[in-house]
């Protein structure tokens, strides 16, 4: 994400989300790839985390995704390979248009995109009114109340989870 002049610009790649709320509305920028080894995703989601089931069907898992990484078809990360930048979701707003950006990673996310715990209107405005620390500390909690993915099953308890709070 950068200010250009005029313009606001934005790159997502990898496990990113950027939501944009401008006078028009929210949009949520990811570079999804959730089509890749969903077959093996969902047998991983079959079991409690730390089992040794668990383990063995996310080896699986991981194998097809990293034969699937930085391919065509498949998903593209930051890399040495520079032909993933070719693959970013990438976009520009007038600066004017735009009056909050939040930049998060997926483990910050997860509050909307796996626990549906909330909505990006209402963790854009925890954020503002409460910081970044508060919308970690409600992921951690929803992590903590499901330690073994019976509820909201995913490969591990909790995830790295960072964001940024852009006002303007």
């Amino acid at each position: 994400m950068r200010i250009a002049g005029e313009l606001i610009e934005w790159c997502a790649l990898g496990d990113v989300l950027i939501v944009l709320e401008t006078d028009e509305g929210l949009r949520v920028i990811t570079d999804d790839h959730d089509h890749v080894a969903t077959s093996e995703q969902q047998e991983a989601d079959r079991y409690p985390i730390g089992t040794a089931e668990k383990t063995e069907a996310m080896l699986r898992m991981k194998h097809v995704e990293l034969a699937a990484r930085n391919t065509p078809g498949g998903f593209w990360v930051a890399s040495t390979d520079p032909e993933a930048a070719n693959h970013a979701k990438h976009g520009k707003l007038s600066a004017d248009r735009v009056n909050r950006v939040l930049m998060l990673t997926d483990g910050a996310a997860r509050l909307v995109s796996d626990f549906d715990l909330a909505e990006w209107p209402g963790v854009l405005n925890l954020v503002s009114d409460k910081g970044i620390d508060e919308l970690i500390r409600l992921v951690r909690e929803a992590e903590d109340s499901d330690p073994v993915g019976e509820r909201w099953p995913r490969n591990k308890k909790s995830d790295d989870a960072t964001a940024v709070l852009l006002k303007l």
